[in-house]
């Protein structure tokens, strides 16, 4: 994982172990949608690691009504540098 747990919850202000499970499946969740914008294996990147908390927090607050077209635009705008013509 490029994020860690911790850091999520660090960058999401969230104490206790309570939503662990959930947040796990978005770190993955947030990851391969970074990595499939990107084209290209984001480890190693910095802009790569913001995008992914980015996005994690995106679908953390916003789990009920997702607008999952923005946070694509969003993420692209951020991977932008890194962005491959294809895989």
């Amino acid at each position: 994982m490029i994020v860690t747990l911790d850091e999520v919850k660090d960058y999401l202000r969230l104490d206790g172990n309570a939503e662990d499970d959930f947040l796990i499946a978005l770190i993955f969740s947030a990851e391969q949608l970074c990595t499939n914008i990107a084209r290209t294996e984001i480890e190693d990147k910095p802009i790569a690691k913001i995008a992914v908390l980015y996005a994690v927090a995106y679908l953390y607050e916003h789990r009920e009504e997702a607008d999952h077209k923005a946070l694509t635009l969003t993420l692209r705008a951020l991977l932008f540098g890194i962005r491959q013509e294809g895989f």
